[in-house]
């Protein structure tokens, strides 16, 4: 079959490619940035990719009308900008428009649990863009899930950072809310085996695994797991902002993504019983063994894919390509230059900065400011990296976004995503044995360069001492 898969960069999608191009299937993948679309050269010999905002009308076109089956993994959930429910309901019209126009026969949203009378904002949405998908030419399947368990999901990772993080946790009551969680591998499975069986067409199933738990039993049966100690005391006090704020600053997530996380855990998202899994054929695993797998992952650097590296855990609305020209005019520039002696050492050193590794000088001063973002609403510095060892473009590492990593020609191009008073660049290139360092920052206004004259001394010791590390330089 020829299918159209969307949402391919984000986290469900960047897992079913593969799998679907495994079953012979002739995949077209569909992305709004061509730029972000990383995957090993094997793979992308064997997809055709073309881009297409469901925001623009005006750039569909490019998707091919014989297609026969859709995937839509389409969302706007941690948007800041605008309403998040206008931008589903535009996007989701779009999509079904223009696929009334195309051969295609079956289509899969994949949605949330909305079961409950009571829907949150995010879960109203998701039950909106259902009735729009479903008003279609075509024959459309709706997946509902609540908790995704795997490695890099923001629900892991949100219960990872938790329960890691805080021995003692004075929780606020929705953890009391009941959820039914499954494991990722579940939901890939499920995605792949309803395609184009018509016994599931023109119907919607709620998929879960097989435990029905509160959010507090999560936490405490991952603590389990993990063999750690944890205490978790709930209190009727903590209000949905307070309880957002809490979120925001213990974890990795945004503060509007927090926000409607909070808003939707206080509704319970426990499956229907439709036996689906029953008739594709599908045993969902236990939440502990989701857990354990998704540390398997972990453990062997194998995330293939994390909700972070997503635009939607930052502050970037815009395409990569917009930010990779390095502005020159009316900006402020640090360069450093040093010898480089071993090619590969200092290359093997630059794609492993961030996260775990740190930035390899005043690592305190970092972590400074990425608290000061976080008090200010940005994205401090808890997102980390995927990869332990390997950089792609549309990465996350800590605050900065990466608009290039071409490892062969020696070039590391970062953009940051901390709130700053303009824009900032980080440049890392390799050129005729030296190391050439460049931050470049373009302020906004007068606070802009009040900003930049306040930081420089900061910016001479660790720009100062992170080159010297990174080339092996005697300080």
């Amino acid at each position: 079959m020829k299918i159209l898969l969307t949402g391919v960069t984000g986290y469900i999608g960047k897992r079913l490619l593969p799998v679907l191009v495994e079953g012979g299937h002739e995949v077209v993948c569909c992305v709004r940035d061509r730029n972000r679309l990383n995957i090993n050269r094997d793979l992308a010999s064997k997809i055709s990719v073309v881009e297409a905002d469901f925001l623009d009308p005006g750039t569909m076109p490019s998707i091919p009308e014989d297609i026969d089956g859709a995937y839509y993994l389409v969302h706007s959930m941690s948007s800041q900008s605008g309403d998040f429910g206008d931008m589903e309901r535009i996007s989701a019209e779009n999509f079904r428009n223009y696929m009334n126009r195309t051969g295609v026969r079956h289509v899969i949203y994949l949605s949330g649990i909305i079961n409950d009378r009571n829907l949150s904002k995010h879960l109203a949405s998701r039950k909106m863009v259902e009735d729009i998908l479903d008003s279609g030419r075509y024959a459309l399947t709706t997946l509902r899930a609540g908790i995704i368990i795997g490695s890099g999901s923001a629900s892991f990772e949100i219960i990872r950072d938790l329960v890691e993080k805080l021995p003692v946790m004075i929780a606020p009551k929705w953890l009391k809310t009941r959820s039914q969680p499954i494991a990722i591998r579940d939901v890939i499975t499920f995605l792949e085996r309803c395609l184009g069986d018509e016994r599931t067409w023109n119907r919607n199933y709620d998929i879960g695994g097989p435990d029905v738990l509160t959010y507090k039993e999560m936490l405490m049966q991952y603590a389990q797991v993990r063999g750690l100690r944890r205490a978790i005391y709930t209190v009727p006090v903590l209000t949905p902002k307070l309880s957002s704020y809490w979120l925001y600053f213990v974890t990795s997530t945004s503060y509007s993504l927090a926000v409607k996380l909070v808003d939707s855990m206080k509704v319970d998202v426990t499956c229907r019983d439709n036996r689906l899994a029953e008739l594709l054929g599908i045993s969902p695993i236990a939440y502990p063994e989701a857990v354990s797998l998704a540390f398997e992952k972990i453990e062997q650097n194998a995330i293939l894919s994390s909700w972070k590296d997503s635009l939607i855990s930052g502050r970037f609305r815009t395409r990569l390509a917009q930010h990779i020209q390095v502005p020159v005019n009316g900006c402020f520039k640090d360069r450093k230059e040093r010898p480089v002696h071993d090619r590969e050492a200092v290359l093997s050193r630059i794609w492993s900065i961030g996260g775990g590794t740190g930035w390899y000088y005043a690592n305190w001063l970092w972590g400074t400011r990425g608290f000061i973002d976080k008090l200010f609403g940005g994205v401090g510095l808890r997102r980390g990296r995927t990869s332990v060892d390997d950089i792609n473009t549309g990465d996350t590492l800590d605050f900065w976004r990466v608009l290039l990593a071409d490892k062969k020609e020696g070039r590391l191009l970062l953009f940051a995503e901390m709130r700053l008073p303009g824009e900032a660049w980080l440049e890392f290139r390799i050129e005729d044995d030296r190391l050439i360092q460049e931050a470049t920052f373009r302020p906004r206004g007068v606070w802009g360069r009040l900003y930049w004259y306040l930081v420089l001394p900061f910016h001479f010791l660790i720009f100062n001492g992170m080159i010297n590390k990174l080339t092996d330089q005697v300080q």
